[in-house]
């Protein structure tokens, strides 16, 4: 994310070829927030086709995760000295063959290689994204893309929930997830005829020829990026764990829904998230002109409303589920400002390495927490068949989340913020 801005006056195919490079990267960013909450929806026939209990499932459910983590440390380096086109073309065809592998696995031991496939070939999505926002696009409107990208990108989210249910009806989940590896090879193939790294004409600057890492020694010595990590891990970690496997059981069994209903209550969960990730950027950016006080109080807000699930019981009514799930997506999103934060309070050249460092946590939360959810709930997977049998895993999200954002009050303002309030309101 070193490279040069592009040019201020740009001609209209350099125009028009950016806003396709921006519409392809979005579609990659929508194929990994599907991929990351694919499992849900199909998490009874997955248990019952391939033998697992609760533990396998959300072992399966984490592969993708920690093979995500895993590529951070070298993915920035990568993008940098490369540029994000080939990296992006090769690690999406790695999450295809992964997602094929995963259709036709007859073992868990199957499923979970091509899990951790699907895991490693969306890693480069978000991050390659934002570092073609950098190299086509003004500085000045990177924020308010980011939140398109993220808002758009996260409609994978609500094709994961009632879409993926009626498809996995009519194909079964192998045939769901053959014609995802077919949606995500039209997406590279896209994206190889598309993307350049730069506009014609521009050059990045050169990645660090010595070593790329040398930021991260002082990094880590800083008080505020254990807490910014802290806070991304439960947050990002507690809302993937229980949309990406949690909440499937959860309604279906502990609440009683069937298959497409859940899916109409994780369907506004997405939507939430999808509305507030645009929203809260404006309001970092136009309102409150701070990054703290927007992540600060929504963690404590997600806090509270995971700890809204513990009194629910199977007579709670379907528009009170679909309400709270709402809040719960629309209170988790505006820990995307976390990015922001990192990137403006980390010193000149190293906001990329920030960045993705806060990311590996970021993934790492959800691949954490998920397995920590099989370890908190009574038995085995068919056996949780009551509300109440969840209550320690909601009670775990809530206590992580809620003291991670009172920690995230102690974490300096971005520097400058006020500044430009100001000399916006002159």
């Amino acid at each position: 994310m070193n490279a040069a801005a592009p040019r201020s006056t740009r001609s209209p195919r350099t125009s028009a070829r950016a806003a396709a490079i921006f519409a392809v990267a979005t579609s990659g960013f929508l194929l990994s927030m599907f991929y990351r909450v694919s499992v849900t929806v199909v998490s009874n026939e997955l248990a019952a086709d391939l033998g697992l209990g609760a533990a396998g499932l959300s072992a399966l459910s984490a592969a993708f995760f920690y093979a995500f983590a895993a590529a951070q440390p070298v993915l920035g380096p990568g993008l940098d000295r490369l540029g994000p086109r080939l990296i992006m073309v090769g690690l999406g065809l790695t999450a295809a063959g992964g997602s094929l592998l995963f259709a036709l696995a007859d073992s868990s031991t199957g499923a979970f290689v091509g899990r951790a496939l699907m895991g490693l070939g969306m890693s480069g999505n978000l991050m390659g994204s934002l570092t073609l926002l950098v190299n086509w696009f003004p500085a000045d409107r990177f924020a308010t893309l980011m939140g398109v990208l993220t808002s758009v990108g996260s409609l994978g989210m609500a094709l994961a929930a009632t879409p993926l249910a009626l498809l996995s009806q009519a194909t079964g989940w192998r045939g769901a997830f053959m014609v995802l590896a077919a949606v995500n090879v039209l997406q590279v193939a896209a994206l190889f005829c598309v993307v350049r790294n730069h506009p014609a004409g521009a050059e990045a600057r050169p990645g660090d020829a010595v070593n790329p890492f040398r930021g991260l020694g002082r990094l880590v010595r800083t008080p505020w990026f254990w807490i910014v990590s802290a806070g991304t891990f439960f947050r990002f970690g507690s809302f993937m764990a229980l949309t990406g496997l949690w909440a499937g059981p959860y309604l279906r069994q502990g609440l009683g829904l069937d298959q497409v209903a859940a899916g109409n209550v994780l369907l506004a969960c997405s939507i939430g998230y999808i509305l507030s990730l645009p929203l809260s950027g404006r309001i970092s950016d136009r309102t409150l002109h701070s990054r703290k006080w927007v992540v600060a109080p929504s963690l404590l807000l997600f806090s509270l409303l995971l700890a809204a699930l513990i009194p629910l019981t199977r007579d709670t009514s379907s528009p009170v589920l679909i309400a709270l799930f709402f809040l719960l997506g629309f209170m988790a999103a505006p820990g995307q400002v976390t990015y922001a934060h990192v990137k403006e309070l980390s010193p000149a050249g190293m906001s990329a390495t920030a960045m993705s460092a806060v990311n590996l946590f970021n993934m790492l939360g959800p691949a954490a927490l998920l397995q920590a959810g099989a370890l908190l709930v009574p038995g085995e997977l068919a056996s949780l068949n009551a509300p109440g049998l969840f209550i320690p895993v909601w009670l775990f999200f809530a206590a992580g989340v809620g003291l991670t954002g009172l920690l995230y009050c102690l974490v300096p303002e971005s520097p400058g913020l006020g500044l430009r309030a100001h000399g916006q309101s002159d």
